[in-house]
């Protein structure tokens, strides 16, 4: 029998937590087979069995936290001695027995609804679902899964909730109190994962950077006119075309005018280091948390090419699931908060950058013309955020102008393309 270590994930990580078992003991795995989810501070990673046999532990429960380079759990090797041969498993296995219903064969008190449950004893549900039991305070236990083996879904705990509701007398509360008038206790969850570096990283950066705050509104009409034109022979190829792209390339090219804006201090805070190469974060809304992955070299891409890569790193954001290489190396990020519906933010510095936007969302609003005649256009609020230690006012503010410029008149964007 072997114990299968966690294993050194990068970036200086020493544990994780346990997502998602997809074996349980006793369960035959093949080599490469995934199995087990794990959170880390920057994504979800999936680990997968180094050769096959047979799951004969599981050291650390879901939900749990795992060390590096300690038992994640044991296995016995195919072809070891007491190992089967083949994927078959005996009728009296652990999980066989495990997974049988009770037979209500006398006479029992009411009891909440029987679960085919895994080896390690918990019933079978998706994080997600456990993070929507955990929303409405009710037991993962008490719920009627009506999935596969008894899996509780989504729609068992909302119908759970409702049949909750109505059932239960109705109490006006009020403050969080009870009917004896004391406090109720709060609902306690752990911050971990991704939420957990966002918190220590947002404090740090609120606390060592100071923020100089600058806000400016860009007409997008003619970018919004160029990209209708554009999507046809995108959506042909099989691409998305959205705004992004022309942002992070109009970006790149400001940057080239005003490299300051792609600079950071050294950690003794007496130098400049100047970046070649601008590598634009997104912030994106994801599945484990508020994730910033960044696309490299944005200034020697094309828009298609940029297009491509919002594309990748958006849905792997949002499943948790981002490449280490994508979440380091950043010099500069974009907010797109107008995605969710906002108009305005005060965006923090994803440090050791030197400054993020926040997009707010586009609307049409009457604007006067150079003849002082009112047209409806497009127009979008963006907020700025730089490191007041090297970065002032005027220098942002010449900055945006220069970014600001090549969205409202896109065409000439092409006059720096190399």
């Amino acid at each position: 029998m072997s114990d299968f270590k966690l294993p050194d994930i990068g970036e200086g990580i020493v544990e994780c937590e346990v997502v998602e078992w997809r074996v349980a003991q006793g369960d035959a795995i093949e080599e490469d087979q995934p199995i087990v989810e794990v959170m880390t501070d920057k994504a979800l990673v999936e680990i997968t069995a180094p050769e096959a046999g047979v799951i004969t532990q599981l050291y650390v429960a879901q939900g749990q936290i795992a060390k590096v380079h300690a038992p994640l759990y044991a296995y016995q090797a195919q072809g070891e001695e007491g190992a089967p041969v083949t994927q078959e498993k005996p009728e009296t296995s652990p999980v066989r027995e495990a997974e049988t219903p009770v037979e209500l064969n006398q006479t029992t008190p009411a009891s909440p609804p029987s679960h085919t449950t895994s080896a390690h004893g918990k019933v079978p549900a998706s994080p997600a679902v456990r993070r929507l039991v955990r929303e409405h305070g009710v037991s993962l236990t008490a719920i009627a899964g009506s999935g596969k083996n008894g899996r509780v879904l989504k729609e068992d705990v909302l119908a759970h909730v409702e049949a909750q509701s109505i059932s239960s007398p109705a109490v006006t509360v009020s403050s969080g109190a009870d009917v004896s008038g004391s406090v109720s206790a709060p609902r306690v969850e752990p911050l971990r994962g991704v939420r957990a570096v966002m918190a220590k990283r947002m404090v740090e950066s609120a606390t060592t950077i100071p923020h100089f705050h600058y806000g400016e509104e860009v007409d997008v009409t003619e970018l919004l006119a160029l990209r209708e034109r554009l999507k046809p022979q995108v959506d042909a190829l099989g691409e998305r075309l959205t705004l992004m792209p022309f942002f992070m390339k109009a970006l790149a090219l400001a940057l080239a005018e005003h490299p300051i804006l792609n600079a950071r201090l050294n950690e003794a805070g007496d130098e400049l280091l100047y970046y070649p190469q601008c590598n634009i974060g997104m912030a994106v809304d994801g599945k484990a948390g508020l994730m910033v992955p960044n696309i490299k070299g944005v200034e020697h891409l094309t828009l298609l090419e940029i297009a491509r890569e919002v594309g990748r790193l958006t849905a792997a954001a949002r499943e948790g699931r981002v490449n280490q290489a994508d979440l380091t190396g950043g010099t500069i990020s974009i907010s797109n908060i107008g995605a969710l519906g906002g108009t305005y933010a005060a965006p923090i510095i994803n440090a050791p950058e030197a400054a993020i936007v926040a997009l707010g969302k586009s609307q049409w609003l009457p604007r006067f013309d150079d003849q002082g005649v009112v047209q409806r256009r497009a127009i979008m609020t963006i907020t700025w955020a730089g490191d007041h230690r090297f970065i002032d006012g005027g220098t942002i503010a010449r900055f945006c102008n220069t970014w600001k410029g090549f969205l409202e008149a896109p065409e000439t964007m092409l006059l720096h393309l190399s």
